[in-house]
């Protein structure tokens, strides 16, 4: 091999290594930044590091204008890699792009475009009229999966949503009577935490809520902060005014979403504690789900996590509405007359469904963890 393919081949190692960095640190901000990107940035001059950012919470200031703010001059004649293409339009903030240009970046190494029409492909040309070298596409698969609620949002106006389901050996998801089963270990909850962390919103039926009486928060040591905004769906409100989702309304945000025929005074109370109510048009009896997302995504949700119950998963699976599902399953069993995890519908219309193929499978303490996205 000559030593131009010698420096070739180790150009794009670096290339892929600090694009790999900028991801990992985009991923700080999930959860955390919607309606905006979590967008991750590292600028590097002569094979170091100089500065390193990721979009804060809040959406501001964005990846690349908290890696400039780090590298300081040293920015000038440096390279940057950023999870998603630099913006051109004026919001909150001024672009990116006139950031970057501004600093004296000669080369940008972005792993996608943005789909949001703002900029789609502006804030690139507005660096190449500058004059710097601007490439696109490394990282691009792992940066669709990382934006996927932001590109989910810009092009088909509503969040992506990710199922999680925790279930038993024998596929059920709660014990006889619709009572609370313990199904997972240590690991498992840990990571539903996790998941619950880095999600815009996390969804409940009004079963769950009635069932459970649950706090949906990120009880992760450290991380009570990062929990997400907190969404029951809820179509005759009866959300209980008593339950804990209620009463930790201050500490916590909590939307419900309901139909439109729902009861004002029972809208009222609720109001009254500080929640929040949606009010949605109503399909078979219950919620239209395509209009509740919609609404959702208007209000700047961008990744939904939608955790239970049986009811409201299969209402997502059958909508044809799931985008990633994840499911915990135990070694245990919870005998026939347990709840099964999607209500009236076998647990192949998800694990077999020709929508979404299995990417990954693992243990996880004593339970299986598998990953399924869509096609």
């Amino acid at each position: 091999m000559t030593r131009l393919a010698d420096e070739r081949v180790q150009a794009a190692t670096d290339d892929r290594r600090f694009m790999d960095l900028a991801l990992t640190l985009g991923r700080r901000g999930l959860g955390r930044t919607w309606p905006n990107p979590a967008v991750g940035a590292v600028i590097v001059k002569d094979g170091v590091i100089v500065g390193r950012g990721w979009t804060q919470a809040g959406g501001r200031p964005h990846g690349e204008t908290d890696a400039l703010l780090r590298a300081g001059t040293a920015a000038r004649g440096a390279t940057v890699y950023v999870t998603l293409e630099p913006c051109s339009h004026h919001g909150k903030t001024p672009p990116c792009a006139d950031a970057i240009v501004a600093a004296g970046i000669t080369r940008v190494v972005s792993a996608l475009e943005d789909p949001n029409p703002k900029v789609a492909g502006q804030g690139h040309a507005r660096l190449r009229a500058a004059g710097i070298a601007v490439e696109v596409g490394i990282g691009a698969a792992e940066a669709r999966h990382d934006h996927a609620g932001h590109i989910t949002r810009m092009r088909e106006g509503r969040p992506s949503v990710m199922l999680k389901l925790a279930v038993s050996a024998d596929g059920k998801a709660g014990a006889a009577g619709r009572k609370p089963l313990e199904i997972t270990g240590r690991a498992a909850r840990d990571r539903v935490l996790l998941l619950r962390a880095q999600s815009d919103a996390i969804a409940v039926g009004i079963g769950t809520v009635l069932a459970d009486d649950p706090l949906l928060t990120c009880r992760l040591p450290g991380m009570a902060a990062y929990s997400p905004v907190r969404a029951v769906f809820d179509a005759k409100l009866h959300t209980p005014i008593a339950s804990r989702l209620v009463q930790t309304v201050r500490e916590v945000p909590l939307w419900v979403l309901t139909a439109t025929e729902a009861s004002p005074s029972a809208e009222g109370a609720l109001v009254a504690k500080g929640v929040n109510v949606l009010r949605v048009a109503s399909a078979d009896g219950g919620i239209d789900l395509g209009a509740a997302l919609k609404l959702l995504a208007e209000r700047g949700i961008t990744r939904l996590m939608v955790e239970g119950g049986p009811t409201l998963a299969a209402a997502f699976v059958t909508a044809d509405l799931v985008d990633e599902a994840t499911l915990f399953q135990s070694p245990k069993e919870a005998g026939p007359d347990g709840i099964d995890a999607l209500e009236g519908l076998p647990l192949t219309a998800l694990t077999q469904s020709p929508r979404l193929v299995s990417v990954s499978c693992r243990a996880m303490g004593t339970d299986m963890y598998e990953v399924f996205e869509r096609r």
